[in-house]
């Protein structure tokens, strides 16, 4: 079974987006490159699945990059090939960029943010790999400032994903109800359903992972979650 990290997908992680405000998400960005750099030492050959939800499934090889134009930052990352990564895969491969991870030893798999099931050429894609990176943040709806406003329904939602993650539970993560996960604004939904529900059948449900939660923090009312399962 697979090594995996979780780690958030916001763009405000990338210090040349967030500017001035990049030491509200410092402590969450040094969790996910310590994550990200026990994920690389664990695997023999270095290679890493990045996983992540986009407007559709689609499967990528380490050739393919990601831009984060959109947000005013003339910043490439991944490969030299086309920038075709969706926002959660080009945070994700701008981590591994950060790790030294050569574009040879990377792949990347979009799960489709409706929630759709993975299809049968996707999930023997992830069944397969021995190392994970589960890109996703948690709700956008804990404080008034978030871009879903408060909603009394967000805590507990982040606090069933938290056990989760903290008792390397995939059952739970493929169990995530994919409506209110939207309702809430939370894009690590569709990741993670996927993530969990290979992991869930591919063990029966018994296996549990030596995890662990290593930062959970919402500077703008967004989850930010950063977890290992080994």
């Amino acid at each position: 079974m697979p090594n995996l990290a979780f780690c958030p997908c916001a763009p405000v992680l990338v210090p040349q987006v967030a500017q001035g405000a990049a030491t509200e998400t410092a402590a969450v960005l040094a969790a996910c490159d310590a994550a990200v750099a026990a994920l690389v030492v664990s695997t023999a050959d270095g290679a890493v699945l990045v996983v992540g939800p986009g407007p559709v499934e689609a499967s990528h090889d380490g050739t393919c990059g990601g831009t984060l134009a959109g947000f005013g930052v003339d910043l490439t990352v991944g490969g030299g090939g086309p920038a075709d990564l969706p926002l959660s895969l080009t945070v994700g491969a701008w981590l591994l960029d950060r790790a030294g991870v050569p574009q040879g030893r990377r792949g990347y798999l979009v799960t489709a943010q409706d929630g759709s099931p993975l299809g049968a050429e996707a999930t023997a894609r992830l069944a397969g790999a021995d190392t994970v990176l589960v890109m996703g943040d948690g709700t956008a709806c804990l404080s008034d400032r978030a871009p879903g406003s408060l909603d009394p329904g967000a805590a507990a939602f982040d606090a069933t994903v938290v056990a989760a993650l903290g008792s390397g539970d995939p059952a739970t993560l493929a169990g995530l109800d994919p409506v209110e996960g939207a309702r809430l604004l939370a894009a690590g939904v569709p990741a993670w359903r996927a993530v969990g529900t290979v992991l869930r059948d591919a063990t029966g449900g018994e296996r549990r992972w030596d995890a662990k939660v290593t930062a959970h923090e919402a500077p703008y009312g967004v989850s930010y979650l950063v977890a290992t399962w080994a």
